[in-house]
C-alpha cells in the first residue's frame, strides 16, 4: 500500500504545482506527462493488489478514495499538459471585445487620456460575469490577470488648430485613437513597439515609435528628450511615401508640428489579459480531497485503534490485581 500512497502524493504535487505556478513550458514537455502518467499507473497497479489482499471495510474504501483521485487529478494534469493551448497575452482597444476559444468572451473598458483602466470583463455562458484585474482569476481551465502595457494615444489638428479625425484601417478598432503598439521595429540597435495612423482629411499615414523614459532620455542629445516617455511620429502622405523633414518626437505628451500637421502623443498604461491553461481546479480539489482522505483514513484509524488497545490492557492489569494480590 505505500507504494500506491507515495504515487498518489506525487501525483497530487505534481499537478499543484502547476496550479501554483502556472504557465511553465516543462508541463508540455512530452517526457513530463510521461512521467505524470507512470505515476497514475504505478499508484492504480498498487492499490489493485492491495484491494485484492485486505477484507477490511475502511481499508478498502479508503484505498478506493485514493485511487479515484490519483486518477482524477492525473487525468486534469495530463490533459493541461497536452491539450491545453500555449500562453498568450489578449490586446484589446477600448471598447473592444475578443472572444477566445475555450474560455469566453473578453470586455475591454473605455477610457480616456487622464483616466486610468485596471480590470477587464470576462463574460463566460452559464457563468455569467467576472472581472480581471491585477489579481489571478480562475476560469477552469485557465488562469487569468490583467497586465498593463504602454499605449500610446494620439491626437491630430491642423494648422487652424481643428481637431481632424484618425483612424486605424489595419488596427483592432477602426476609430480608436489609441495605438495598442503590438509591432517591434529595430532603431539604434533598439527593439522598439510601434503603430500606425490615418487622418484623412489631410490624406496623411503617421508611424509611431514609442520610446520609455530611460530610451528617450539616450536619445535626448539629438532629438531634445526631456527624460518622458516619448513617441517618435513620421508623417508619410497617402501612398506612404516619406514627406521631407516629417519626423519629430512628442515628448510628455505635447503636441509637435510636422508634416502640415499639429500631431500630440500621450504614452499611458491599459490592461492586456494573461492567459495562462492549467489543470482543472474542480477535478483538481476534488480528486486531491479524495486522496488526502484516504490517506488519513489508513492513518488516523490504526493509531485510535492502538490507544484503545493499550487503554484495555491497563483495564484488564487492573481487574487481575484485584483478583490476585501478587500482582499489585
Amino acid at each position: 500500500m505505500i507504494g500506491s500512497v507515495c504515487a498518489a502524493v506525487v501525483v497530487v504535487a505534481a499537478v499543484a504545482v502547476q496550479l501554483v505556478l502556472p504557465g511553465q513550458s516543462v508541463y508540455h514537455a512530452g517526457w513530463y506527462n510521461v512521467a505524470l502518467c507512470g505515476a497514475v499507473i504505478v499508484s492504480l497497479i498498487a492499490g489493485r493488489r492491495e484491494l485484492r489482499r485486505v477484507k477490511a471495510p475502511r481499508v478498502r474504501w479508503a484505498t478506493i478514495g485514493i485511487l479515484f483521485g490519483t486518477a482524477i487529478v492525473g487525468f486534469a494534469g495530463v490533459l493541461s499538459g497536452l491539450f491545453a493551448p500555449d500562453n498568450q497575452t489578449v490586446v484589446g482597444a477600448p471598447g473592444e471585445r475578443i472572444h477566445v476559444e475555450s474560455l469566453g468572451t473578453l470586455s475591454f473598458p473605455l477610457a480616456s487620456i487622464g483616466t486610468s483602466a485596471t480590470s477587464v470583463s470576462l463574460e463566460r455562458p452559464l457563468y455569467g460575469k467576472v472581472e480581471v484585474g491585477e489579481r489571478r482569476s480562475d476560469a477552469g481551465s485557465f488562469i487569468l490577470r490583467a497586465v498593463q502595457r504602454n499605449v500610446a494615444w494620439v491626437e491630430a489638428r491642423d494648422p487652424r488648430g481643428n481637431r481632424l479625425t484618425v483612424t486605424q484601417p489595419a488596427g483592432a478598432a477602426f476609430l480608436s485613437p489609441v495605438l495598442l503598439m503590438e509591432h517591434r521595429q529595430t532603431i539604434a540597435g533598439m527593439e522598439l513597439p510601434f503603430d500606425s495612423f490615418n487622418v484623412p482629411a489631410a490624406r496623411r499615414v503617421v508611424k509611431a515609435v514609442l520610446f520609455t523614459p530611460a530610451q528617450a532620455a539616450a536619445l535626448a542629445h539629438g532629438l531634445g528628450s526631456s527624460g518622458d516617455a516619448a513617441v517618435l511620429l513620421a508623417v508619410d502622405d497617402e501612398k506612404e511615401r516619406p514627406l521631407p523633414n516629417a519626423i519629430a518626437l512628442s515628448t510628455g505628451g505635447k503636441a509637435v508640428t510636422v508634416g502640415g500637421l499639429s500631431l500630440r502623443a500621450v504614452v499611458t498604461q491599459y490592461p492586456a489579459v494573461e492567459v495562462v491553461a492549467a489543470p482543472n481546479l474542480v477535478a483538481t480539489v476534488l480528486g486531491g480531497l479524495l486522496v488526502v482522505g484516504g490517506i488519513l483514513a489508513l492513518v488516523i484509524r490504526p493509531v485510535l485503534s492502538t490507544g484503545d488497545d493499550r487503554s484495555n490492557v491497563s483495564q484488564d492489569d487492573a481487574a487481575l490485581g484485584k483478583l490476585d494480590p501478587s500482582r499489585r
